[in-house]
């Protein structure tokens, strides 16, 4: 595949021609229940599905950086899906993740590519840009934040996902951080206020008015494929677009997408 994408050429012809899309930031709010409201507003960032490697133009992570800057979220959430092919293309990466570092930390999950390509890779290198990793754990914000716990279950199909040890001990407030909206089949009777997912790309190659042709496997990614989604007994959850490509470089009518999340 990687020669068949003449090593990334056909990536880069398809951004400088926009058939990567144009990073678009994409607002969300969350109010929480009475008993767990914050003393002020919390801004998270999440952004999904790099896939760096023969199928994304690296130009697009400088598009997104800028975008994050921009932004400048309290905390920045990463959902998986480093790399296409080959864990070492997460070396293009590292100046995004040592660049799109927010204060009150960046927080990372796990994604099937990740797992079929080299996982202990592409963790030491998001530790090594100062993300922490999160597979089936959960840590705190720090103040004025910290009764909000950030609860990163593992990839829920190629990896070995624990939603009772993803919550053990979390705090009042939980933002759940998922690859895929199938992290849901995995919940196990948890509770959060928040989810966030990626992996689906919405669809990345879609009909003008966003549905998409292509729907990716799994029970939840499936029926939550983009946008924002009630959840019985728990918050909303949040499926991003993601940023790269998988498969061909081409997106169409799904543009590479920033969630900006404000949780009040």
């Amino acid at each position: 595949m990687n020669a068949a994408l003449l090593k990334g050429f056909v990536a880069g012809l398809s951004y400088r021609l926009g058939g990567l899309g144009k990073v678009r930031v994409t607002r969300q709010e969350v109010e929480l229940d009475p008993g767990r409201r914050l003393a002020q507003p919390l801004r998270i960032g999440f952004a999904s599905d790099f896939h760096a490697g023969p199928t994304t133009h690296p130009a697009i992570f400088g598009d997104l950086l800028a975008a994050i800057r921009a932004e400048a979220p309290d905390v920045m959430l990463l959902g998986g899906d480093y790399v296409c092919f080959d864990a070492e293309n997460v070396t293009v990466l590292a100046d995004f993740i040592a660049g799109a570092r927010a204060p009150l930390g960046t927080y990372a999950v796990i994604g099937n590519h990740d797992t079929w390509n080299g996982r202990t890779v592409i963790e030491d290198a998001l530790r090594a840009g100062g993300a922490e990793v999160l597979v089936n754990r959960n840590v705190a914000l720090p103040a004025p934040f910290g009764d909000v716990s950030v609860c990163g279950i593992d990839d829920p199909w190629t990896g070995a996902p624990s939603a009772n040890a993803t919550f053990a001990g979390a705090g009042a407030v939980r933002i759940y951080l998922t690859h895929s909206p199938d992290g849901l089949y995995r919940l196990e009777r948890q509770r959060f206020d928040v989810a966030f997912a990626g992996h689906t790309h919405g669809g990345q190659i879609a009909l003008p008015d966003g549905a998409p042709l292509f729907h990716p496997s799994g029970p939840c990614s499936r029926d939550f494929c983009y946008g924002r989604y009630d959840v019985s007994g728990n918050g909303p959850l949040i499926v991003s677009r993601g940023v790269g490509c998988s498969g061909i470089p081409l997106r169409l009518n799904a543009d590479p997408e920033l969630l900006i999340c404000t949780l009040r």
